[in-house]
C-alpha cells in the first residue's frame, strides 16, 4: 500500500502539469512521460500507461499489464485506489476498440472486416478458448506479424479479456471463400466471446 500511495501523491503534486501537458515543449513533455513511467515502474515493475488526448471533460489514463496475468491484480489495486481528481478519469486495462478496426502494428496493417476466425477447443485447459485467424498474406515465422495479430484480438476484445480468454492462437492464410470454409469475420468475435465467458461461469 506504501507505494500506491507514494505514486498517488506524486501524481497528484504534477497533476497540473500532466493535465497541461499538450502545452509543453517536446522534451518537456518526454521527461514529463519518463518520470511517469518511473514512478509507476517503482510501484510495480511491468506496468505501462496510457494517457488519451484531452478533451472537454479532462484526460484518461489507461494502467497495463501488457497481458501479463501475473500482474493483472497490481492494476487493479493501482486504480481501486485512486485519487479523486478533477479532469482524470483512471481506467484498469486496455478497453475495447469496438469493431471494423484498422490496427497498424510494426510494418503491417490489420482491418478487422477483412480477416476471420474459427474457434477451437482448448483440450487441456477447457475454460480457455482456441482461435484459428485465417488473414491474407498470413507470414507464421513472422513474430512481429503473429504479435500484430493479437494485438488486433486486444483491441477488439480489450486487455483483461484477450488475456484470460484465449488459451491458443494460431493464424493460417486466408481460404478463398472463408465462410463455406467455417469462418466468422473477426468482427463478430467480441459477441462470441462474450458468449463463451457466460457459458464458462454459469
Amino acid at each position: 500500500m506504501e507505494k500506491i500511495q507514494k505514486f498517488w501523491q506524486w501524481f497528484v503534486d504534477h497533476n497540473e502539469q500532466l493535465v497541461a501537458m499538450g502545452d509543453l515543449e517536446d522534451k518537456e513533455r518526454q521527461e514529463l512521460c519518463n518520470a511517469l513511467q518511473y514512478q509507476l515502474t517503482k510501484y510495480c515493475d511491468g506496468l505501462t500507461y496510457e494517457i488519451g488526448d484531452a478533451t472537454a471533460n479532462g484526460r484518461s489514463l489507461t494502467f497495463t499489464a501488457e497481458g501479463d496475468t501475473d500482474l493483472f491484480r497490481y492494476v487493479v489495486e493501482l486504480v481501486d485506489n485512486a485519487p479523486d481528481l478533477d479532469w482524470w478519469e483512471f481506467i484498469a486495462f486496455k478497453q475495447p476498440m469496438g469493431t471494423g478496426l484498422n490496427v497498424r502494428f510494426d510494418r503491417y496493417l490489420f482491418q478487422t472486416s477483412k480477416m476471420f476466425f474459427q474457434q477451437l477447443e482448448c483440450e487441456e485447459e477447457p475454460d480457455l478458448m482456441g482461435l484459428r485467424i485465417a488473414v491474407e498474406g498470413n507470414k507464421a515465422d513472422d513474430e512481429d506479424f503473429q504479435v500484430g495479430v493479437y494485438v488486433t484480438l486486444e483491441a477488439l476484445l480489450g486487455e483483461f479479456d484477450c488475456a484470460t480468454l484465449i488459451g491458443y492462437m494460431e493464424t493460417v492464410p486466408l481460404p478463398d471463400e472463408p465462410f463455406k470454409q467455417g469462418f466468422q469475420n473477426l468482427d463478430d468475435l467480441p459477441r462470441c466471446a462474450e458468449w463463451f465467458k457466460q457459458r464458462r461461469d454459469q
